[in-house]
Order: C-alpha cells, then structure tokens, then sequence
C-alpha cells in the first residue's frame, strides 16, 4: 500500500505538471494570438513589405578598338572561421598542421610585402604569430572571419582550400571552417594610361555603392552605373526568402575615343621631354580634325619622389595662353574685315608699354604669326575694338568660346577673359587707357586664362575649314542587350568662320614652323608637315609672376596639306629653354610615329627603306616562330633574341622578351614584378646575376 501511494502521489504531480503546462500554453496562445495579433500581424507585415535593394552591375568602358579600359572581376576575400564547430572540437590543437599552414600562408599570401627582409618584421607580421596568437584564445572568444586574403581568385581559393591543415576538413560551404566572400572589383588592364581621363571609382561609405570620383568614370556615372533593383521578403513554406521582383539593369558599356597606340606614344614623348627639360609638369591632346574624337590625352607631374606620374588632369583647367591666342586673334580680325589678305601689313612699332621682341618695323600678317609679334596683332585687332574694348569679349562669345563643351572631362573649366566695361563690378569708372592696355595684352594671350582643350578646339576649327566641332570622349553606348547608340557628330557652331579666312590662318601659322624667321622652326620634319603656333607665359605664384619659370606652349595640326589630327602640348619648366624644344618637340615627335606606322593615310615606314625586309618577334615561350610563320604565310623572320636558361638563384636576362614570359620566368624565381610601359622588355632594374633574396622586386620597362 505504501509503495501504491508513492506511486499514485507522483502520478497526480506528473498530471498537474501537464494541467498546469497545458493551461499556460493555451493562456499563451490566446494571449499571442488574440491580446498581441496587432502587433505580431503589424511585425509581419514590416517584415514582408522590407525591400532590399540589388546594386546592378556597372558597366565597362572601351577604347575605340574595343579593348578594355575599365572592367568588373569578380574577386573573393578568403576567411576563416576560428569559432567553427570543427575547430572549436579540435582537443589538443594541432600545432605541427597549424604551423605548416602558416609556411603555406608567408610563401603564397604574406600580411606584409617582404616580409623576411627583417627578423623583427617576421616575428610581427608572420602568419605564425598571428594564427598562434588566435588558436590560444578560448574557443567562443576566436574571430568568426579571420581575413587570410584579400581580392583573390577561385583559383587562389582552391589553392587555400587544399593548403595542410585545412585541406583535413571534408565538405564544403558552411560544412568548413575556410569560406569566401564575393565582392566586384574595379580593374584598369592599361594601368595608370590616360588615368585622369577613365578615372577612377570610389565606394559610398553610407550606401556601400560605388561611383565615379574622376574622369570618365564620374562624368559617365549616370550611364555606367546602371538602375538598382529590388528585391521583397515572401513567406514560403521553409520560411522567409528574397523574391526580385524588379531585376537590376546594368550600366552601359561605353566604347569612348582614345585609341590606346596614339595614347601610348603621347604618354611616351611628353614624359621624355619632361623628363629632359627638368619640367614640372606637362599635359597634351590630340584630337581628330573632323570629327573632333580624342584620341588621346596625358598628364605628367614630377612626384615628391623625383620620377613622373600622371597627375592633376591640366587639360581642362585655364592657364595664360601666351601666343598661341595670336592665331585666334588674327581668324576674327580676318573674318571682321579687319585686314583682307595675308599680305596686309601692319607698323609693328611700340604699343600699349609693348615692344616687338623681333624689331619694330612693318610685317605683313604671315610675318606677324611667324615672328610672334605681340604688338602686330594688337594693332590689327585696335582696327576694329578700339572704341569699344568689351566687344572683343562679345565676339569671342559669339563663336561659342565661353560654352560649356561637355566633352567627357570631368573638371572642364571654362576660359576667363574679362570684359572690359567702362565700369568694374561696383560701378567705378575705369578708364579707356588701362581697357586699351587690357585690350592689347588679351589680344597676344596675357591678361587670360584659357583650358589648353579650348585652345586647341579653335585650331581643330581652323584645321577643319571653319567647323567648330565639339571635341569629345565617348562615341557610343552599349546596353545590356547588346544594342549600340552611336553618339551623333555635335558642333558647337556649324562655322565660326568661312574657307577663306581659315585658310588665310593655317597660311600664317605655317610660317611659324617653315618659314625663315619661325619660331618654331625645330619643329620641322620632311617627312611630316607639322604646322602651330608656340607660346610662352609665366606662372602666376602668390598672385605675381614667377619669371624662374615658364609655361611653354605649341598648338597645331598635321599633315599641312589635308590636317587629319590637332595637339596641344603644354610644359611647365624653368626658363633658359623654348616651347620650340619642349612642347613642339612632343607635337612633332607624335607626328613622326604615327607617320612611321601608316596612320596619316600615308604607307608605314617600317620596312619602306628595306627591300625584302622580315618581320621581327620578341622571344616568347608560348608561340613558336614556324607556327606564326606559317599562320601569316610568310616566309622568315628576326628574333629580337631567344630565351636562354639563367643562372640559379640569380636574376636572368629577360631584355627582349614579351612581358607575359619575362614575368613567368622571374615569379617563378620568387622575385615581385613591376611594369612600366607597354610591349617588350627594353630594360629591367636589377641587372643579371643578381643575386635573388626574398623579398626582392624588379621593375621592368616596356617598349612597342
């Protein structure tokens, strides 16, 4: 009976247990789903109604032969999770694996770049170190994304996945403690090739969204960046899920201008003669004659460091032009009937507290432009403004030099050239002298400030007969579809002025390179007619002029006879040289390259000279020299040289190589390699036979 009391007395407390459970199960379920149904009903509802916004893909931008210039890789950060239920398991840790990872992970994946250079940079940096110091905590207090490698490919996330240690844990996915994240990354395959042209991408710390901050790549954002889409939550059986209900539309892929050889040579011969004349800096266009396509554009800057870099895009911003405003002068005076023929000739005694530089005396107008005479064509341009100086500006207006020219630039500026009113900004008079000493010096390039771009779109009107064509970078978009939209050929104004006076103007700048007294006349080449006007200003420091320094400038067109491209170069250097040395020698060493390849409608000079000559190829492990033979059906060819198996443990010889074998052969030894240029190795910055230690670096130049 005892025993069946004891029993029965825990069956009751089992069975009110029950009772009681299921009373309060029932309470609260009536409580949750009648008393709290509002609010429970109005949280799932905020939850259902929650948008997530999808990024779309942002689109690439192209050159004119459709190579890329900038693109989207996918790119994965590889991490580990420390606080992983096979980790975490792991009693005693393996520290030989552990230890063989962080070789694994120094060699292939180092934190820090030559990281054994120094003992105490090993002991710091080390995986070692740093994984050692992570297994030793307690299980729950290890990061759970221990960033092992950054921006990698699937590739170097096999590779990862099969190093000691990991390569133990079976699975996949959330199975293993090794995972990635994927992420877009913005990649420029050019480099730093017209850098502050495509510009560069910079991600939104609030949005996460990423747009452009410089060059084509802000100007063009709207377009390249694409239209977000959105994505709600839906309940389905298994529970919450993303549903898209309007998909994202990537950005236009946009084939702009730049022809990537033209922009190569422009790069190369404006860095040299900066290089030479000890240049500050230096920028250049060169653009198309008729349809006003830029086909290339460079900015060189001396870095803190002593070497050249492109730097602040100078193309767009408004500098003191100097005498390349002469030719801009005398078109209006020509086209206002100022003077008729080109044979008019002018006193070029001293005006306005001015003195021609070449002796006074009378010229006619080609002799005008050709010995720069900043009187002359004060003069000339006095004929017609004289009485009423602020109707220059309003000419210069009329032919749209102050409009915005939307040409793909980002930073465009418009030129300055006050107008000289009787009165200034407070109504104070100003006197008709300092308006016709302003008038004077606005008319030879002083007392201005004008973007080299302008400049040089007023002698691509000049070189085009007249029409003033917008210069510009884009010349269509790609949709998603695969559709194209060429961008219709814009003129800022149909004509700014007839046949005839432009080519009374290309008759007076020719003078300045071919005739006697030229300026420019360093400039010449036979094989090449390059026409322009130089110029040359002061920097304005501190709100005076700088006379240790001079800005110099050359702005024209070639070939004379039928001009198919303009360029403007501009240096800043130290006094003692010439815009005839300086910026005309980056003009005309442009032209002669182009000329020697056939891109002036004109055949290539290569092998004119040479009867029976053979193509030459750099050395290559890939391609075999028969095969490229016998694929373009010709029958020999030069070697530049051939690979030759170096010295272990030292730097071998890779001059002359291809780029993709000379830089296989020096990874392959351990060494980081540096490129500078485009085409083949013509010189490498550790001779052979050096010695090979870890961390060492080797930059290689490169030549077409």
């Amino acid at each position: 009976m005892a025993t069946r009391q004891t029993v029965n007395l825990r069956y009751a407390i089992v069975t009110l247990l029950f009772v009681a459970f299921g009373i309060a199960l029932v309470v609260k379920l009536f409580h949750t789903t009648v008393l709290e149904a509002p609010a429970w009903n109005k949280r799932a509802q905020d939850e259902l109604s929650r948008t997530t916004v999808i990024a779309p893909e942002r689109g690439n931008l192209l050159a004119s032969n459709g190579n890329i210039l900038a693109c989207n890789l996918k790119v994965y950060d590889i991490k580990l999770d420390l606080r992983h239920n096979k980790v975490a398991a792991q009693n005693p840790i393996p520290w030989a694996k552990i230890d063989s990872l962080a070789d694994s992970l120094d060699y292939y994946f180092p934190r820090v770049r030559h990281l054994r250079q120094h003992p105490d940079t090993f002991a710091k940096y080390s995986w070692h170190t740093r994984l050692k110091k992570e297994f030793e905590k307690d299980p729950g207090k290890r990061p759970r994304a221990l960033r092992i490698a950054r921006k990698k490919t699937l590739e170097d996330f096999a590779m990862i996945r099969n190093f000691p240690y990991l390569k133990d844990f079976k699975g996949s996915g959330f199975r293993i403690p090794v995972y990635k994240e994927e992420r877009n990354m913005r990649i420029y395959p050019y480099g730093r090739m017209a850098y502050r042209s495509i510009g560069r991408v910079n991600e939104n710390a609030e949005t996460g969204e990423f747009h452009g901050y410089s060059g084509l790549e802000k100007d063009l954002d709207s377009l390249l960046y694409g239209q977000p889409g959105e994505a709600k939550k839906v309940a389905l059986t298994s529970g919450l899920t993303n549903w898209v209900s309007q998909p994202a539309v990537r950005g236009y892929d946009i084939l702009t201008t730049i022809d990537i050889d033209m922009q190569d040579m422009l790069e190369e011969e404006l860095l040299n003669i900066c290089r030479e004349s000890r240049a500050e800096w230096g920028t250049a266009i060169l653009m198309e004659v008729e349809t006003g396509e830029i086909k290339a554009i460079s900015n060189i800057e001396l870095l803190a460091n002593g070497t050249y870099g492109e730097a602040l895009n100078r193309a767009v911003l408004p500098f003191e032009p100097g005498s390349v405003m002469k030719p801009i002068s005398l078109m209006i005076a020509f086209e206002d009937g100022l003077v008729k023929s080109v044979h008019d000739r002018i006193d070029c005694s001293p005006f306005q507290k001015t003195s021609d530089p070449h002796a006074p005396g009378v010229k006619d107008m080609k002799q005008v432009i050709e010995m720069s005479s900043n009187t002359g064509i004060a003069r000339v341009i006095f004929r017609g403004y004289a009485d009423n100086p602020a109707a220059f500006h309003d000419r210069l207006s009329s032919i749209g030099f102050f409009e915005q020219m939307h040409s793909g630039i980002a930073g465009e500026c418009i030129p300055r050239i006050r107008k000289l009113n009787p009165k200034d900004s407070k109504g104070r008079n100003i006197t008709m002298t300092a308006r016709h000493l302003d008038l004077a010096r606005q008319a030879y390039g002083y007392n201005t400030e004008i973007p080299p771009l302008y400049t040089l779109s007023i002698y691509n009107a000049i070189a085009n007969g007249g029409r003033y064509v917008r210069p510009h970078l884009v010349r269509s978009l790609i949709s998603e579809d695969g559709r194209d939209s060429v961008l219709p050929r814009s003129y800022i104004r149909e004509r700014i002025c007839s046949e005839e006076t432009a080519a009374k103007v290309r008759e007076c700048i020719h003078e300045v390179v071919w005739g006697s007294h030229g300026t420019a006349r360093a400039v010449q080449d036979s094989r090449v007619e390059v026409v322009g006007k130089t110029g040359t200003a002061y920097p304005v420091e501190r709100g005076q002029y700088n006379t240790a320094k001079r800005r110099y400038a050359f702005a024209g067109f070639f070939p004379y006879s039928s001009p198919k491209y303009s360029c403007m170069a501009l240096v800043l250097g130290p006094s003692g040289t010439s815009a005839n040395r300086t910026s005309g020698q980056v003009v005309k060493n442009v032209a002669l390259k182009m000329f020697s390849r056939g891109m002036l409608n004109n055949k290539s000079t290569y092998t004119d000279k040479k009867s029976g000559s053979v193509p030459v190829y750099m050395a290559s492990e890939k391609y075999s020299p028969s095969e490229i033979d016998s694929h373009l059906g010709i029958s020999g060819h030069k070697k530049v040289r051939t690979p030759e198996k170096p010295v272990a443990g030292t730097v071998p010889d890779v001059r002359g190589l291809d780029a993709p074998t000379a830089v296989k052969m020096l990874e392959q030894r351990g060494i980081d390699v540096s490129l500078r240029g485009t085409g083949r190795v013509i010189a490498q910055s550790l001779p052979e036979g050096t010695e090979i230690k870890p961390g060492t670096t080797i930059t290689l130049s490169l030549k077409i």
